[in-house]
């Protein structure tokens, strides 16, 4: 059995492995662990100082990576090097904070008692990552769990499996310990299998609610520590008082970037009423001059989603919107490779759409985003938190204060004011509802990738 990677630019396979059975993986695993234990001795300080070594290495790289990346997942080569940009700051931002994150934390204690928490590292952590944004992901976990003095074993996505080899070529370059950070491609049962048996102390999962219902199954009864970033229906609101221009043309990118396939990507707007006329047809004419094509064509600026599979389930939710009253506002005839059967699809734009329309309920996944206009901010804040999810939501406004009041009430781990689909290393990144558990990045990411102990000494 093999890891077959089949690009969605041509359907030809670009990449394939060979699964790593379970005694092997068991066996890599035990060799992280003891590997592990030399490492959490190192100083933090040096620790960092290689793995800054690796992001270098990998920044080096940046042409071979990000090819890589339209040749597995199909995102537009003009646009996949911002992914290794990212990853380095994300990766950078982490680094710098490490020492002050990981220091000892002194507690006021009676004379002749000294008390202190140290922020001790869990183990060895198992991070499986998606083929969305694989760099991206993946180092929010990796370098921090590193940085603490964890092992690392990274479970790459079938679809982007090179990412993982590409790590463990920059740690070695930059000289960790053989076995620290490992590369796994593992069947969906070996990877079960891992989780329920193996001596590992945290998951980091990205991927469906299924998924992640399958890790926290697999995990039952072994008290690991799991991190879980799943699905998202991320919305966004337009108040009468924003600037129409910029918040079409910021929510539209934050809705077909990478084909919509995205965890954060805005799948559903809400408009003050009496601004949702002006607010769709600039939203509009923004899509009507995308660029569907060949992601390996530097004028492509839309490239197909992940696989036929996908494809057709996208189609098939605005077909279904359409049947129940939408409005589709873009010809998808203007988008000449967009053909049913091939992964190529159009963007699109549906309005007249309500909540009782899976497209504005159910995660799409695409380059699609249905807009509803609204009367008030309360029913706006009832409509967005009218989901199962909560990842991020989004409010454009010049009033920062009213936005404040509604960000307040929004049941998600981000809000975004003027801005969507941006992160920032030094908050931290968290979801709610069914997105999810856990934190990654900004201080509280140390949080989540080590443990409290507490030392209670007394002097004699």
């Amino acid at each position: 059995m093999s890891v077959k990677t089949v690009s969605p630019i041509d359907g030809q396979i670009v990449v394939e492995r060979p699964y790593v059975e379970n005694d092997q993986a068991f066996a890599c695993i035990d060799k992280a662990g003891a590997v592990q234990a030399v490492w959490a001795d190192v100083p933090v300080k040096d620790r960092v100082t290689l793995l800054g070594r690796a992001v270098d290495h990998m920044v080096a790289h940046t042409d071979d990576l990000a090819r890589e990346i339209t040749l597995q997942m199909g995102r537009p080569i003009s646009q996949t090097p911002g992914e290794i940009a990212g990853m380095a700051t994300r990766a950078r931002y982490m680094l710098s904070i490490a020492e002050e994150a990981l220091a000892d934390l002194p507690r006021q204690a009676p004379e002749g008692q000294h008390h202190f928490i140290r922020r001790a590292p869990l183990g060895v952590v198992l991070v499986i990552s998606p083929w969305n944004y694989p760099y991206l992901t993946a180092v929010n976990v990796i370098i921090p769990a590193l940085a603490a003095g964890n092992a690392v074993v990274l479970k790459p996505s079938a679809q982007t499996p090179l990412i993982g080899e590409r790590f463990a070529e920059a740690f070695e370059a930059a000289g960790l310990p053989a076995g620290l950070f490992q590369c796994l491609h593992l069947s969906r049962e070996t990877t079960t299998a891992v989780v329920r048996e193996t001596n590992i102390h945290h998951v980091a999962f990205t991927g469906s609610v299924a998924g992640g219902k399958e890790m926290e199954t697999a995990a039952a009864g072994r008290f690991l520590s799991m991190g879980l970033e799943l699905g998202g229906k991320d919305a966004a609101y337009v108040r009468a008082d924003a600037d129409i221009q910029a918040a079409a043309e910021g929510l539209v990118d934050g809705a077909m970037f990478n084909s919509g396939q995205s965890c954060c990507g805005i799948e559903r707007i809400y408009v003050a009423a009496h601004r949702y006329q002006e607010f769709v047809e600039a939203c509009a004419a923004i899509v009507k001059g995308y660029r569907l094509g060949n992601p390996m064509d530097l004028a492509t600026t839309l490239g197909p989603v992940v696989n036929v599979a996908a494809a057709s389930h996208i189609r098939s939710e605005i077909a279904k919107a359409i049947a129940a009253g939408a409005t589709p506002l873009v010809d998808e005839a203007a988008f000449g490779m967009a053909k049913a059967g091939t992964p190529y699809v159009a963007p699109q734009i549906l309005v007249d759409v309500d909540h009782s329309m899976s497209i504005m309920t159910e995660e799409t996944f695409g380059p699609v985003v249905g807009i509803m206009p609204v009367e008030s901010d309360e029913v706006a804040i009832g409509l967005m938190n009218d989901s199962p999810y909560g990842l991020t939501a989004s409010i454009w406004s010049r009033d920062e204060a009213a936005s404040l009041k509604i960000a307040d009430k929004l049941e998600v781990g981000t809000v975004f004011m003027n801005r969507c689909d941006a992160l920032e290393p030094a908050l931290a990144w968290v979801g709610v509802k069914d997105t999810g558990k856990g934190c990654t990045l900004s201080r509280y990411g140390y949080d989540a990738m080590t443990r409290p102990k507490s030392f209670n000494f007394k002097y004699s």
